[in-house]
């Protein structure tokens, strides 16, 4: 079909995966008859149709498969079975430093990529100022590749892959690299694309610009293709997926309602913890003086549905279950949001909110819901959980889980900062 631009048929990717090299060795060999391998389906008989003109994200988790499909695409990798067909000339940008010579400078990359792409040197040369003004990085556009920063690289890759006039751009994780104002001119690009009728795939763990500048999304789960359409509908099923919550019943640390004002129970019938269900931090710093044990957390969005992943502007609660090892007196229950450099963000605690716990008996346990509105700037930032206290007029902190978990804020509204003021705009 003509306005098709890209048709995966039935396509896998099979590893061989080896319990040892001299099993590898014997084969290679036929020195046994054996099989001596396990096989990995890297992608389980993948099918799919990219128009031309349409914009379709590929998301996933980790080991999902996405990165081995937009190679396959490419060319970079075959595929064991299955077949591929792309209609039109294809850019891409997978990995990073794909095809530069860490040798050649800047200027002899370009040359370099253009030709492996198919164009003359004629054709290259009409568009080597673009090239350069879109990477803006100066004089060290003459300098080897491999004196370059990640930034640096990564502009100078984005600019030709995007300058060479492709009918299909496929961009895999690139942009995480650059900076906010790198990568706002390349999502200007983006839009500059979708207007002129260009193919673009989009793999990213950005979901906000997935949210934002895809038609369709395609979702991935080991291997397998496990759903495709409207961008919020697959990032919802991404969300259950990544805490393991995608069956249709499975709701959160509620007693099986929807309501988030009668979750002070766990679900009976499974039995599980609330943070079982928490993307945690394996990394996570605990630590604390003893009277108190954060024994359980977790995050819900506002349907009550445990999760790392929230939108902006929604109502989420921020819960955590404290066990209290011997009597204290007026226990502060605390939570921070820090980016990833650890700064903190924002945050509150029973104190400043004027709750108070009064004397809190050992062996009691205490359930706290911190509930707000997020208005946050897209992006991942870092939850840290604390239950202190004054004792004889000194600061304590009785249990902290310093950093336990990512919250990842979904948004499709640049802002300046990390806080919206949702302002109102007036024009006369």
């Amino acid at each position: 079909m003509e306005d098709i631009a890209i048709r995966v048929a039935d396509v896998s990717k099979i590893y061989k995966l080896y319990n040892k090299p001299s099993d590898r060795l014997k084969e290679s060999l036929k020195l046994t008859r054996r099989k001596c391998y396990q096989e990995h389906y890297a992608l389980n008989h993948i099918n799919m149709e990219i128009r031309r003109g349409e914009t379709v994200g590929i998301i996933g988790t980790n080991g999902s498969g996405k990165s081995t499909i937009l190679k396959i695409i490419t060319g970079v990798l075959n595929q064991t079975s299955g077949e591929v067909q792309v209609n039109g000339r294809i850019s891409a940008l997978l990995e990073l430093g794909a095809g530069f010579n860490g040798e050649y400078t800047g200027i002899e990359n370009v040359y370099l990529n253009g030709t492996m792409i198919g164009f003359s040197r004629e054709e290259i040369d009409e568009r080597l100022q673009s090239i350069l003004e879109f990477a803006d990085i100066g004089d060290f556009i003459n300098q080897p590749v491999k004196t370059y920063s990640s930034g640096m690289f990564v502009r100078l890759a984005f600019a030709v892959a995007i300058n060479i006039d492709p009918e299909i751009l496929i961009v895999d994780e690139a942009l995480s690299v650059g900076d906010v104002f790198f990568q706002a001119k390349c999502y200007h690009k983006f839009e500059e694309f979708k207007k002129m009728g260009k193919t673009i795939v989009f793999v990213s763990h950005d979901l906000g610009s997935v949210n934002k500048y895809c038609d369709r999304v395609i979702l991935l789960e080991k291997g397998n293709k496990r759903a495709e359409g409207e961008p919020k509908e697959m990032i919802d099923l991404y969300k259950k997926i990544m805490v393991n919550q995608d069956a249709p019943d499975d709701r959160e640390a509620s007693d099986g309602t929807d309501h988030m004002d009668s979750d002070e129970r766990t679900d009976s019938s499974e039995n599980r913890l609330w943070k079982d269900r928490m993307v945690e931090n394996p990394n996570c710093s605990v630590y604390g003086s003893g009277e108190a044990d954060i024994i359980d957390y977790c995050i819900l969005d506002e349907t009550g549905r445990i999760t790392n992943i929230l939108n902006k502007g929604d109502t989420f609660t921020i819960k955590m279950k404290v066990r209290f090892n011997q009597d204290v007196r007026d226990p502060i229950m605390a939570y921070t949001i820090r980016d990833k450099q650890g700064t903190e963000i924002t945050g509150t605690n029973t104190m400043y909110e004027d709750v108070d716990l009064g004397t809190v008996r050992k062996g009691e346990i205490k359930v706290v819901s911190f509930t707000q509105k997020l208005d946050l700037k897209g992006g991942e930032y870092l939850l840290c959980l604390g239950c202190t206290g004054f004792v004889n007029g000194a600061f304590d902190v009785y249990s902290r889980l310093y950093e336990v978990c990512v919250l990842q804020c979904i948004s499709s509204k640049n802002i300046v900062g990390v806080y919206d003021m949702n302002s109102t705009v007036k024009v006369r």
